[in-house]
């Protein structure tokens, strides 16, 4: 009897919320796949619950900022209210869309970084990052971003990871491509997957 009130006082102390941060690369011609993340952002939003947070945030040269997040909230346990915050939500992220300036660099892992501060902070029960873009890191001068990265309790999903024009010439570059993101989320204890179709987003909250 007495462990069986243990485990459910434990059980219930535990978050059942859901956190998502998602990055959007803005960087040279991916730029102009910008339109396609606001069918994503759209569809978390009429998945995202009462209690769950989101957040969207561009990918440029200097992506470890919180200057880079261009919408974020934390829903209302009020349906109305919620509401409200979704639609202001969907109102700012129309805004970056239609006004996206391509960037000269693309830092990916500076934005993981800011995305895992992010959900860390709001402890969720389930925290799930968000990357729309080819998955080609390219750092300006003077960015230091070769460290390990703690994935535990994460899961990342790289969407619409376009194929460069080199990768058209050697597919073996758009597969290493990912191989190396892949090996770089599960060494840090996360889970990795990738989904490019994007009609097919029905498992992805």
């Amino acid at each position: 009897m007495g462990a069986a009130l243990l485990l459910s006082a434990c059980s219930s102390t535990v978050p059942h919320n859901t956190g998502v941060y998602l990055l959007v690369d803005t960087s040279g011609s991916y730029n102009r796949q910008v339109s396609k993340a606001e069918q994503i952002i759209l569809f978390a939003l009429s998945r995202l619950q009462p209690l769950d947070s989101f957040a969207v945030a561009r990918i440029d040269t200097a992506s470890f900022t919180e200057k880079n997040i261009i919408a974020k909230a934390t829903f209302d346990d009020r349906p109305s209210t919620a509401n409200q915050q979704k639609r202001a939500f969907a109102s700012r992220v129309q805004k970056f869309v239609d006004e996206s300036k391509a960037a000269s660099y693309t830092d990916i892992t500076g934005g993981l970084l800011q995305a895992i501060e992010f959900l860390n902070e709001k402890k969720p029960g389930r925290k799930e990052i968000l990357i729309f873009s080819d998955m080609k890191e390219e750092l300006d001068k003077g960015y230091v971003r070769n460290m390990p990265l703690d994935f535990k309790g994460f899961e990342v999903v790289a969407l619409n990871v376009t194929k460069l024009r080199s990768d058209n010439f050697d597919p073996r570059e758009y597969l290493s491509r990912l191989e190396a993101w892949r090996v770089k989320v599960e060494k840090g204890g996360g889970r990795w997957r990738v989904v490019n179709d994007l009609d097919r987003l029905d498992g992805l909250l």
